[in-house]
C-alpha cells in the first residue's frame, strides 16, 4: 500500500503511533486490534451507566472515527471487514436516530409539547434498541475477540492486489 497512516487518531486522548518503516498492512495488524478493543471498552462504559444524550453523542463520534479508520484500511483486508463494518453501521444508525431526536426536541420543545413528547418516546425506544443490539449482536459473547483476531490475523500480505 502506498499511503501514509502516521496521523490517524481514534480518540481525543489516544493517538495511533505507526511505525514508518512498516507497511500499512503491518501497521494495521498491529494497531487496529487495539483500536477495536478500545472501542468495545468505550461501549461497555457507556452501557454500564445511565446513558445521557451527551454520552451517546460522544460514543456516536467514537463510532464514526472507528468506522472511518477501518474503512481507510479496507484495502488491507478481505471481505470479512465489510461484514464487521455493517455491524458498526447499525450502531451508528441507531446512535444517529437518537441524536436526531435529541436535536429536533431541542428545536421544538417549547413550542410543540406533543411533538416533544413523541420525540422523547421515540428516543427511549431507540435507546432500548441500541442497548439490545449492543448486547445481543455487536458485543455478544466472543465478538470483541472476533473483531480483534480478524484485524490482527487476516490482513492481506503487503503489495497484494485487492
Amino acid at each position: 500500500m502506498g499511503f501514509e497512516a502516521g496521523a490517524l487518531t481514534m480518540a481525543k486522548h489516544g493517538r495511533l503511533v505507526w511505525n514508518g518503516s512498516k507497511s500499512a498492512e503491518e501497521n494495521a495488524s498491529r494497531k487496529l486490534p487495539q483500536l477495536a478493543r478500545t472501542y468495545f471498552r468505550a461501549g461497555r462504559a457507556l452501557f454500564a451507566a445511565e446513558s445521557t444524550p451527551e454520552s451517546l453523542h460522544k460514543f456516536r463520534l467514537k463510532s464514526k472515527r472507528f468506522r472511518y479508520t477501518l474503512e481507510l484500511f479496507q484495502p488491507c483486508y478481505g471481505p470479512g471487514l465489510e461484514e464487521r463494518l455493517k455491524l458498526l453501521r447499525n450502531i451508528q444508525d441507531l446512535l444517529g436516530e437518537i441524536n436526531d431526536c435529541v436535536t429536533t426536541r431541542k428545536l421544538v420543545a417549547q413550542n410543540q409539547p406533543a411533538v416533544s413528547k413523541f420525540l422523547e418516546r421515540r428516543m427511549a425506544v431507540k435507546k432500548r434498541a441500541l442497548r439490545s443490539y449492543w448486547f445481543q449482536t455487536f458485543a455478544a459473547a466472543g465478538q470483541e475477540n472476533w473483531w480483534a483476531n480478524y484485524l490482527a490475523r487476516f490482513v492481506r500480505k503487503p503489495g497484494r492486489a485487492t
